[in-house]
This record gives C-alpha cells, sequence and structure tokens, in this order.
C-alpha cells in the first residue's frame, strides 16, 4: 500500500506534537508538512498548484482557530480552487460548537472531528482517523504530468 503524505494546518504546538507522535504508529504516514496559520497554508498550497507541483498532499487536517486566516477560510480557498478541491479535509478542532460543524460541512469539509482532551483519546482519533483515510476509503490519484 502507498503512504500517504499529510498537510497539518495547526497552530499549537502541542497538538503538532501529538499529532506527530500518533502518526510515527500508522505504517502509511509519508511526509507531514506543518504550517502554523492560515496564510502559510494559503501560500503553500498556491505554491504548489502554481508550479503545477504534483506533490500536493493527500490528506489535510486543519484546525479552524488557526491564527491570520482562520480555517473556514482555508477550506473555502481549498474547495473553491479546481486544482484543490479534491483534496479531503478533515476539520480537526477542539471546537464542538454546531456553528463550526455546519460551517465546515457547508464548505465542503469531509470529516469534522472534535479533538479530545485527553492525550491517549487524542492519539487514538488521530491514529484511527489516518487509518480510515489511508485503509478503508480511496483517496484520489495523483495525477501524473
Amino acid at each position: 500500500m502507498k503512504k500517504i503524505n499529510i498537510l497539518l494546518i495547526e497552530d499549537n504546538e502541542g497538538d503538532v506534537l501529538l499529532t506527530r507522535e500518533a502518526l510515527e504508529n500508522v505504517s502509511l504516514l509519508g511526509e507531514l508538512e506543518v504550517k502554523k496559520n492560515g496564510e502559510l497554508a494559503i501560500l503553500y498550497l498556491s505554491e504548489l498548484i502554481k508550479d503545477r507541483n504534483n506533490d500536493l498532499p493527500d490528506l489535510i487536517l486543519l484546525d479552524i482557530n488557526i491564527p491570520k486566516k482562520n480555517g473556514h477560510e482555508v477550506l473555502q480557498f481549498i474547495k473553491g480552487n479546481e486544482l484543490l478541491k479534491h483534496l479531503p479535509v478533515i476539520m480537526l478542532t477542539t471546537s464542538s460548537s454546531d456553528f463550526d460543524v455546519l460551517t465546515s460541512y457547508q464548505n465542503q469539509a469531509n470529516c469534522f472531528i472534535t479533538k479530545p482532551v485527553e492525550i491517549d483519546n487524542f492519539m487514538e482519533i488521530i491514529s484511527k482517523t489516518i487509518e480510515f483515510w489511508c485503509s478503508i476509503a480511496k483517496l484520489p490519484t495523483k495525477k501524473k504530468s
């Protein structure tokens, strides 16, 4: 089975470290790219598509409460771009508000997960989420130039 590349858009260093640790247990992980605010994430994705880079992430984990551009704005950018909209985006956030859930799905998020507070539960959720998207769900095939 092929390894997948993940873009994590998260400003909380503790959550970044926990996510990295959880992903170490997932044998299907290729690269993990981290962007700590919405502007950096949009710039990164814009550069990849501008260069027609075939190394787009296979999966995006996106927090809502990030600086400069929030997760909803980043999601709108991704799903509004013809070259990016096929990418699965998992909203991974501390929020559980009805507004954030509804807005995420209205903007075509593929999944909404509220981060568990306990470390063990957080690690388990990350591992199971990645296992699902790598082993059960079928991800789009990358196009060859």
